[in-house]
């Protein structure tokens, strides 16, 4: 028996992203509860987010998300043999997305399955493509972060309606010489799991704000430094720094931590919400757009959320 060669390194060969077509504006929340626009920018710093109508699923932004970052990869549909969708707003838990997502991309046998890590999941998910990779047990793997958090939002409370919104985001993970992804660090606050937590289906997500803040501005910043010494990357290296679009005051509060006095500070929260797994692959999509990064700058993605879960790596732009 031979052991199969395995590749000395991962990278992403590309990104893509969808949003929904319908712009929820503070104004528009403001007229069906006790809100306003000074009141959700000064305290989480969103203007506006997307969502979803009722019969588009989480399967249907994965595979338009997916489906653009798989044509700008430049490989087909079948040189594809992984793919992993981050997501925790199912509305069913079988069939898991990855799998109905790879055959509506026309992606045959694939290796297929989920990754629930809430607001980490998409590093999640890219740590484990970057292993597959690595250790043989995939050539190029599909990873995408699909969210429809409207369908689990009371639409009453201000305390999570103002924040939440849907969206998708996606990346191509190859073999490379060098790597291109970073060792991931990641872990959990098990202790702290009822902080974010949907009991049941008939149950709304209820989040514990003051809880999340503390521990999101306080435990995390040692996590992102972590993840730019194993890869190696002085802070001061960063072109981009990337965590989960949580709330723009946590954003800002790691971001000084951190030191990355160089990069350019992910704000996607601004006009796309909080999208959970989706939002850091929709903001590096974004930003790519906007030629806010460019090939070959080093990015730090930092995700973290429900659980509560985090993970972190730094990220070579294709």
């Amino acid at each position: 028996m031979r052991i199969p060669d395995v590749a000395s390194g991962a990278k992403v060969l590309a990104f893509g992203h969808y949003q929904p077509a319908t712009i929820v504006t503070n104004d528009d929340l403001a007229k069906t509860m006790d809100t306003n626009d000074e009141w959700i920018q000064s305290r989480v710093g969103i203007k506006e987010r997307r969502i979803a109508p009722e019969g588009e699923t989480v399967e249907d932004m994965a595979v338009q998300a997916g489906g653009k970052a798989l044509a700008a990869s430049g490989l087909s549909a079948a040189d594809v043999d992984l793919v992993i969708v981050a997501t925790c707003t199912l509305e069913s838990q079988i069939p898991n997305a990855a799998a109905v997502v790879a055959h509506r991309l026309g992606i045959q046998s694939p290796g297929a399955f989920d990754v629930n890590a809430a607001c980490a999941g998409f590093c999640y998910a890219l740590a484990t493509a970057s292993a597959a990779v690595r250790g043989g047990a995939a050539r190029n793997v599909l990873v995408i972060g699909s969210e429809k958090l409207s369908q689990w939002i009371d639409w009453t409370d201000r305390a999570t309606a103002v924040i939440f919104a849907d969206g998708a985001g996606a990346a191509v993970v190859t073999a490379s010489d060098t790597p291109g992804i970073g060792p991931v660090v990641w872990g959990s606050a098990g202790d702290r799991s009822d902080a974010i937590i949907i009991n049941d289906r008939d149950s709304f997500l209820h989040q514990e704000g003051q809880t999340v803040f503390r521990w999101a501005t306080t435990a995390l910043h040692p996590v992102a430094k972590e993840a730019c010494e194993r890869a190696g990357v002085d802070p001061s290296q960063l072109a981009a720094f990337v965590p989960h679009q949580a709330n723009l005051r946590i954003i800002e509060a790691i971001a000084r931590k951190l030191g990355a006095d160089n990069a350019v500070i992910a704000r996607d929260i601004v006009t796309a919400g909080n999208t959970s797994a989706a939002s850091i692959p929709l903001a590096l999509s974004r930003m790519l757009e906007r030629g806010e990064v460019r090939s070959g700058d080093l990015v730090l993605a930092l995700g973290f959320g429900a659980g509560l879960t985090y993970a972190g790596q730094v990220i070579e732009i294709p």
